[in-house]
């Protein structure tokens, strides 16, 4: 390719995200009317808002829209996304959901301690926190209480990696956020249901759904985040659309968080996600992520220790087909001695489906005597399909027990055959084996009918 061929294109995908940032910048905060006597607070609050927006529009000025020649993209082509002209979704869609219509997407367990946003716009009406203790705030940002208002400068937009591309574009168009605040000692017995629902439309839209969870010294919470689509056709044609998603999670010391991410949109959908945590001294977070739907779907998933003796659990699964792909790329920096962590990444790949993991395992100098363990297993189930794997151990410490590995196979005839000689049909002995594979992540899940769920959605996407 010649170089003015590649000046082109360059200036062609930079324009495209000029093009973005325009369009997300045109959103507006919503501004409650404020209480007598906190006018000023109020604004001050406010324009903090808009100074972040600000802030993370001139970064993205500065950046790039990624490409198959950036090495942290290779094997992910946008260049579908760059075909799409998106709007903002029309605000009409949030009022005309009703209860019924989300009923099938509760999960028991938290049946009354769920916060929904339609479009990245919270939804109050099909919200439901009746179950939430005391010492819990969850809720969306403008109704954030005053005890917490103050702090939120030093937890929104402030986790590593705020200058990515998409990370930045997400801020540049904050307009609310889901926010979970568990107090100090605060231990939450019921889990809370983060959902997250994107429209069609009569166009192609963009929606930025953003989150920020932060647990006190001492606290314990379990969160499903679950991302997925209704209206699946409009008239006879199925639109896409745009999900760029941003959590922020913070575990202060000896907090424990059990956060399950489940990303399930239709597979005309462009889903790109990102998962930031801290981890203070002693905390605990373990990481279920579920990626099943999509067109092209990424989950940038990062890890900052930030005090000694942590302990992270991350177990991912990622099943698609048709010509669906699938990136999940997770980083684990460790700069604190005494840690501990296991990654289990499965991926499951059919027909002409493309699954993309790179997994980062960084141990710096001060992390001696830090215990990290990462395994990638890969699953093919037709030839056409695709998987690149990378799993990635840096180690800068002399006192460390580490070790990382990857496997790409097939089903096994010899097994299948077994199977067979049981009593079982080809299809069902199939189906058997892809579930007993998926099973090692699904049965870490917290919630049983969260489980049973993505069971059944294995089932649907087997042989």
């Amino acid at each position: 390719m010649s170089s003015q061929v590649l000046k082109s294109t360059s200036i062609s995908r930079d324009a495209y995200l000029t093009g973005l940032l325009n369009l997300v910048s045109r959103s507006t905060p919503s501004q409650p009317t404020p209480p007598a006597g906190r006018e000023k607070e109020e604004k001050e609050g406010w324009e903090l808002l808009q100074g972040l927006r600000d802030r993370s529009s001139a970064m993205l000025l500065e950046e790039t829209f990624p490409s198959t020649r950036d090495e942290a993209w290779r094997f992910t082509d946008l260049s579908p996304l760059l075909q799409v002209t998106f709007q903002l979704p029309e605000s009409r869609d949030v009022a005309s959901l009703q209860s019924s219509d989300i009923t099938p997407l509760i999960f028991s367990e938290a049946a009354d301690s769920r916060l929904v946003f339609v479009n990245g716009v919270y939804a109050p009406q099909l919200s439901s926190v009746a179950g939430l203790p005391p010492g819990l705030f969850a809720g969306n940002l403008t109704a954030l209480p005053e005890n917490y208002r103050s702090s939120i400068p030093n937890y929104l937009g402030k986790q590593h990696g705020a200058a990515e591309v998409f990370t930045a574009l997400n801020t540049a168009g904050l307009t609310d956020a889901a926010v979970v605040w568990v107090a100090k000692n605060q231990v939450v017995e019921k889990p809370i249901h983060l959902l997250f629902i994107s429209t069609l439309s009569d166009s192609p839209t963009i929606c930025q759904p953003r989150c920020l969870v932060v647990a006190e010294t001492n606290s314990q919470v379990t969160l499903v985040e679950d991302y997925l689509t209704i209206n699946y056709w409009c008239g006879d044609k199925s639109h896409p659309y745009f999900v760029n998603a941003v959590t922020e999670i913070w575990a202060q010391e000896n907090a424990q968080i059990n956060h399950s991410r489940i990303q399930r949109d239709s597979n005309v959908a462009f889903h790109i996600g990102k998962t930031a945590i801290s981890q203070a001294r002693h905390s605990r977070y373990t990481c279920n992520a579920i990626n099943l739907g999509g067109k092209i779907s990424r989950h940038n998933l990062e890890i900052f220790q930030t005090g000694e003796q942590t302990e992270t659990t991350l177990n991912g699964l990622t099943m698609i087909g048709g010509e669906q792909l699938a990136d999940t790329h997770s980083a684990l920096i460790l700069n604190h001695p005494h840690s501990t962590s296991r990654q289990l990444q499965k991926n499951i790949a059919r027909d002409r489906s493309h699954v993309v993991f790179n997994g980062r395992v960084f141990v710096a100098k001060a992390a001696q005597l830090t215990d990290a363990g990462q395994l990638n297993r890969n699953l093919l189930l037709s030839p056409k399909a695709r998987i690149d794997t990378k799993p990635q151990l840096e180690i800068i410490a002399d006192n460390v027990k580490c070790s990382h590995g990857a496997t790409v196979s097939q089903l096994d005839d010899e097994e299948v055959f077994y199977l067979q000689s049981r009593g079982l049909d080809k299809v069902s002995a199939y189906n058997l084996l892809v579930d007993a594979f998926a099973a090692d992540i699904l049965n870490q899940i917290p919630l049983t009918s969260v489980g049973k769920m993505l069971f059944q959605c294995v089932a649907c996407r087997t042989i």
